[in-house]
């Protein structure tokens, strides 16, 4: 498997097109939108070159990878020649069955299909396709480049062979690869989404503040960032978005989204991506000032 090709050049997509391309694959980053593009191909540049300033690969290794990467808006054209598919868009359930309905009919019959997705069945993703066995979740964590975690999701009926190459070609990134079961939230978002939801809880009640809950996990618990300022850097819209599939999923109350978080999103205070969340980013990106009075 030498060919991948990556829909999405966001956040996500860019950093996973970034990790194959450092490895030697030849990767088609694909997104509608050529402003999205530039922007992920300025992005990827942006981290190598930090790379190269600390001495951690050199220019060499640099240009090779961004000359391992083509940009295309094509997915039809992208895909084409595509061994492995990563599909990274928006955190959406219906953008999603979308595109891979459309990526059953345009790819490679051996072409092996996977989602990044951080909460929503893969078996539902599989079952528009007419190759279930060929569909696969890949979480990979952000920053994607440097995370080492990669969850593997089995679908319902993704093969075990499948699984392995997938396992196999994640060690190949330099990844540790933990195979798990489809259910909602898979592992990671399981046990790190309750945790968030119970600290914003925390703060709407009036029990702390938000440095104080932050500090409290810190320090306490020795957690690199407390949860808050988690919230914010993942987006506070992908957390309620894997809140509700998680409530829907198990329609088991403690998965119920804390009504703060649902009006701060409503609000467009997303965290850092907005400038604001639980923490003002206007000055930094850096969680050095609470955005204001929350209890």
């Amino acid at each position: 498997m030498k060919n991948i090709a990556v829909i999405g050049a966001g956040t996500m997509g860019n950093g996973i097109a970034h990790t194959f391309a450092q490895s030697g694959f030849n990767v088609q980053l694909i997104d509608i939108s050529q402003q999205a593009l530039d922007k992920g191909l300025a992005t990827i540049t942006k981290n190598l070159d930090r790379m190269v300033s600390k001495e951690k690969i050199s220019e060499a290794d640099k240009q090779a990878t961004l000359a391992n990467i083509t940009l295309t808006s094509s997915i039809e054209a992208g895909v084409q020649q595509a061994d492995l598919v990563v599909e990274a868009a928006t955190e959406n359930v219906d953008l999603k069955l979308k595109i891979f309905k459309q990526l059953d009919e345009v790819s490679p019959a051996n072409a092996i299909l996977a989602t990044n997705t951080s909460s929503i069945s893969i078996t539902q993703i599989a079952a528009v396709t007419n190759r279930p066995e060929k569909v696969i979740g890949m979480h990979f964590m952000n920053p994607v480049p440097i995370m080492k975690l990669v969850e593997i999701i089995r679908g319902y009926n993704t093969t075990d062979e499948v699984t392995e190459i997938i396992m196999d070609m994640s060690k190949k990134l330099g990844k540790v690869p933990v195979e798990v079961n489809d259910y909602p939230g898979f592992v990671a978002n399981r046990i790190l989404m309750p945790m968030i939801n119970e600290s914003i809880e925390t703060l709407y009640n009036g029990v702390a503040g938000v440095a104080e809950i932050d500090t409290v996990m810190k320090l306490g618990m020795a957690h690199p960032m407390g949860p808050l300022q988690l919230a914010d850097f993942i987006g506070l819209d992908v957390c309620l978005s894997i809140l509700e599939v998680m409530y829907d999923g198990f329609k088991n109350p403690k998965y119920a989204p804390c009504p703060l978080l649902v009006n701060m999103v409503r609000a467009g205070k997303l965290g850092v991506k907005s400038g604001e969340g639980f923490y003002d980013y206007s000055q930094s990106r850096k969680a050095e000032n609470v955005a204001k009075q929350f209890a």
